[in-house]
């Protein structure tokens, strides 16, 4: 237990610490010179190849699944390939539905090997498949390719397992049965709670996972109806929040000193459908619903509003660009929920138990310019300001801040609005070029934006993929953890040179003082 205290940063006794990083350099110095004279073991493949883990964990191996069946293996610095495969059986599911890849254990979990899985359907049987790999090399593993005696209907991750830092793969076919990969984690699946979305009819469906004495059992529970007793509604577009997104402040504080609490329900889920009206044309509807107990929390309607529809979810706020077919433009609708200004429950969330019916604050602003995809910028604490990446038709990403998207904006510039740093609302978006995070690297049919945190708590990853491929990094708050690389290493090192020879100066001279006074 002290050496887990003391691996993890717990213990803070300085002098260990210092003890600790002077061991840790020593034996860094052995290794190397051992290494330099012949005698140390040698490097291993990976290590050659150059991927080793960084400090900052700016240092990533991108894979990459494409969706004729082909995975890469692409290093997010240098842009090497370092491995590739071919799945030929594999292919998208119905409806348009794309592969998917899933990460069942990370290459954190030394000895342990990280560990992903390609989820597909197969071509001749139309019956699901896997094929576990290591993402590191690229080689299979766990048996490699799995194929399944059923129909893929969803799929889901678990929590990660204590024994082997594993997550299952929970799998629901076509008659709702489901099963767990691997199967020794098949416990954990018990109290899980699951729901589907039919595009065409626009039917949502909520499951309850039991494990009654060895059995997996999936209860449906709820059904909701979106499209309507005419049934001429279609889903568009379903945008869950990001489960690796942590809520670093429950509340915002307004102009008077008091707390306005997020709505922050983790279980969530944005829904949007398109219908046909014979008065307004088309129709958008946005639904906010729980998808544990099937409650529709909010929603809301466009009229002469189309797709291309592209969403953003994540904490309490929703942002959804749409066309407006009466106007001819594309516009970005943004939404907040708060629970109000006291908080039903601080500690844990319980959707079976939730708190009334969230505020809403919303706004619609006008975007210049025709939206391919969005996604926000993700942290691995979540202090970290959080910025919409607007893809554009034109091969650009557009870091917007969201405190232009606020839908707290005030319409006019009253007190309360400038003491909360509100910007007073402009209806039409700024695209400045400075904040095009590709610069003059255009990405030709630009389609999705991917985000992942890194070790630095100020400092996102982002992968931007088309026809082209475009990876950078984004600071929505500054580097506000890392020095300036002009940093005068030198001055501090004098300055504190001289302030330690005063201070023990400054000490011997006190000392004598108090000697003298004592003789007299």
């Amino acid at each position: 237990m002290e050496f887990k205290e003391d691996a993890t940063g717990i213990e803070s006794d300085i002098a260990s610490a210092f003890l600790r990083r002077v061991s840790t350099q020593a034996i860094q110095i052995k290794s190397l010179f051992l290494h330099v004279i012949g005698l140390g073991q040698p490097p291993t493949d990976t290590q050659k190849a150059g991927l080793v883990r960084d400090s900052f964990g700016l240092h990533k191996m991108l894979v990459v699944l494409t969706r004729s069946g082909k995975v890469f293996g692409i290093d997010n610095i240098s842009g090497k390939h370092h491995w590739q495969l071919y799945l030929p059986e594999a292919q998208n599911f119905v409806n348009h539905e794309p592969m998917r890849l899933m990460v069942q254990r990370t290459s954190k979990h030394f000895p342990l090997q990280p560990l992903c899985t390609v989820v597909a359907k197969e071509k001749l049987t139309g019956n699901g498949i896997l094929f576990r790999f290591n993402p590191i090399n690229g080689r299979p593993a766990e048996g490699g390719l799995l194929k399944l005696n059923y129909k893929i209907k969803q799929l889901t991750l678990l929590a990660e397992s204590e024994k082997d830092s594993i997550k299952g793969l929970l799998l629901l076919d076509a008659q709702n049965n489901v099963a767990v990969y691997p199967q020794y984690v098949q416990e954990m699946a018990h109290g899980m709670y699951l729901f589907t979305a039919d595009k065409s009819s626009a039917i949502l469906e909520g499951f309850f996972v039991q494990y009654v004495d060895g059995v997996l059992n999936c209860l449906p529970i709820w059904n909701v109806r979106l499209g309507g007793h005419n049934g001429d509604h279609q889903l568009v577009a379903v945008a869950a929040k990001n489960p690796l997104e942590h809520v670093h402040s429950q509340g915002r504080v307004l102009g008077d000193r008091s707390v306005l609490y997020k709505y922050l329900n983790p279980n969530l889920v944005a829904v949007i459908t398109q219908a046909n009206d014979p008065i307004h044309k088309y129709l958008l509807n946005v639904y906010l619903v729980d998808v544990v107990s099937g409650l529709i929390v909010f929603s809301m309607t466009h009229r002469r509003a189309r797709v291309p529809v592209h969403i953003v979810h994540s904490e309490n706020w929703l942002a959804l660009s749409y066309y407006n077919d009466k106007v001819r433009r594309t516009e970005i609708t943004t939404v907040e929920l708060y629970e109000g200004k006291t908080q039903a429950n601080s500690t844990v969330w319980s959707s079976l138990n939730a708190p009334p019916m969230p505020m809403v604050e919303r706004q619609a602003y006008i975007i210049p310019t025709m939206v391919e995809t969005m996604r926000e910028t993700i942290t691995e604490r979540g202090i970290t300001n959080k910025h919409v990446l607007i893809g554009t038709a034109s091969g650009a990403i557009i870091e917007m801040p969201w405190a232009l998207l606020d839908p707290r904006r005030p319409i006019s510039s009253n007190t309360q609005g400038r003491e909360e740093g509100a910007i007073p609302y402009i209806p039409e978006l700024p695209l400045p070029t400075e904040n095009i995070i590709n610069y003059n690297q255009t990405i030709v049919r630009l389609s999705n934006i991917f985000t992942a945190p890194s070790g630095l708590e100020s400092t996102c990853l982002v992968l931007a993929t088309g026809l082209d491929m475009f990876v950078t990094r984004v600071a929505p708050s500054k580097t506000f953890d890392l020095l300036k690389e002009d940093f005068d290493y030198i001055l501090i090192a004098v300055v504190l040179l001289a302030l330690t020879s005063g201070s023990l100066v400054v000490k011997h001279l006190a000392s004598r003082k108090l000697l003298k006074q004592a003789w007299k």
